[in-house]
């Protein structure tokens, strides 16, 4: 049986409940785990986590986001859950279960931009990303083995880790065949959490369970159903579909499908990427641009091989630094012409750090490109012949890459000492 460390992202056999490499206890077994692609990610209590992460003294108090006493519970985070405490609940009825809460008025903007980071982590391990809402989304990683060199489950414990050091929230995994499932399994084990329903095992899991957890079930027709006697879908799975749909309608359908395991839709991805961006978290804050400037160079060679990988070319590029403090702060510069190229994009963005550079650390520096358009090759410029001489340089490299490999030649500024 396959087994991943959560952790340090080793896959291999056995059930031991500790990881024989690193020694962390979140590993996780199933033999399905190297074969399923379908997820869905959820961010744990969202709003509450990105009000701990701005106010660190506020990390192990009961933290509610919401209005006046007389408003509702936008977030409680899972301190707060332990007293009952829950999304939509009145104010004061949170307040008499949880008085010493900390009550934080909600910040849209502040969650919606944090959101937006984690969707563009999303959008870097694969395009078929379907957003479900500001901190939730489906994802088909299927084919993208190759691409990431593992697994879509090792795929996935790498993306949820990056959420957690680059954002600074946590986020719980479900790992599927199918969407529903995978919906089902990312609430099994919150927070920071990641679960897995197979093929075999779908209908049997899913007969103990009551009918409320179908997708489009809610609280009447949850009364309905237990009204003709309804209440487990295991009493599903026992009516045929002509039954269900003869009683329920389009409903019934979907009834009998779901209680099965089977779920035909697909991942629908919102929109086309609008941008194509590579970025890093360091071990240490970094505050010199001489450290930052060499941090710089490989994602430029990242986003550039993606884009030549994708067919694009782009004209704006796209600094991104975050500040020790979780400030993110975006430069941007546009080009006179559309661009792939590393080098091009590395001297657009070389001084716009620089203008960055004076002292304060950062804990991330990413790289992008935007205004994408199909690449029709950096054309030659009459008046900038050392640029096209550094265009045929990178083509060559590219050329010896993809016969030797990645590691077959490096520019100097690529030599880490």
């Amino acid at each position: 049986m396959s087994a991943l460390c959560r952790d340090c992202l080793a896959l291999a056999d056995g059930e031991a409940r500790r990881c024989p490499n690193c020694g962390s206890p979140r590993r996780i077994a199933h033999p399905e785990l190297g074969a399923l692609g379908i997820a869905h990610i959820d961010c744990d209590a969202f709003y509450a986590s990105v009000e701990k992460r701005d106010a660190p003294e506020l990390r192990d108090k009961p933290v509610i986001v919401g209005g006046g006493k007389r408003g509702v519970v936008s977030a409680a985070c899972y301190v707060a859950r332990r007293y009952g405490v829950r999304s939509a609940m009145p104010m004061f009825r949170a307040l008499k279960l949880c008085p010493d809460a900390v009550v934080v008025r909600p910040n849209m903007k502040k969650y919606g931009e944090v959101g937006a980071e984690v969707r563009e982590l999303m959008l870097s391990v694969t395009p078929s990303v379907e957003p479900i809402s500001i901190d939730e989304a489906f994802l088909d990683l299927r084919g993208t083995e190759r691409l990431h060199k593992a697994p879509p489950a090792v795929t996935l414990a790498r993306l949820a880790l990056r959420i957690e050091r680059e954002i600074g929230v946590t986020a719980s995994i479900g790992l599927s065949y199918c969407k529903f499932l995978a919906k089902v399994a990312s609430d099994l084990d919150k927070p920071r959490g990641f679960a897995v329903i197979g093929r075999a095992e779908a209908k049997t899991f899913l007969a103990g369970q009551p009918v409320r957890l179908i997708w489009g079930v809610g609280g009447k027709f949850a009364e309905c159903l237990k009204a003709d006697g309804i209440t487990h879908i295991a009493q599903l799975q026992a009516l045929d579909e002509r039954t269900l749909v003869a009683r329920y309608g389009v409903m019934g359908s979907r009834l009998y499908h779901f209680a099965r395991g089977e779920d035909e839709r697909s991942v629908e991805p919102e929109h086309e990427a609008k941008s194509i961006s590579a970025e890093t978290t360091f071990d240490s804050d970094l505050a010199d641009f001489a450290s930052l400037r060499r941090e710089l160079w490989p994602l430029c060679e990242k986003v550039s091989a993606r884009m030549k990988a994708a067919g694009l070319e782009g004209r704006g590029v796209t600094l991104k630094l975050k500040t020790a403090r979780f400030k993110l702060m975006t430069r941007a510069a546009q080009l006179d012409h559309p661009t792939q190229l590393a080098e091009t994009m590395f001297r657009a963005a070389e001084p716009l750090l620089k203008k960055e550079a004076h002292g304060t650390p950062y804990r991330l520096i990413g790289i992008g490109l935007s205004h994408l358009s199909a690449a029709a090759g950096d054309q030659p410029d009459l008046f900038e012949p050392l640029g096209n001489k550094r265009a045929r340089v990178e083509r060559a490299m590219d050329a010896v890459r993809a016969k030797l490999g990645r590691g077959a030649i490096e520019k100097g500024r690529g030599i880490k000492s």
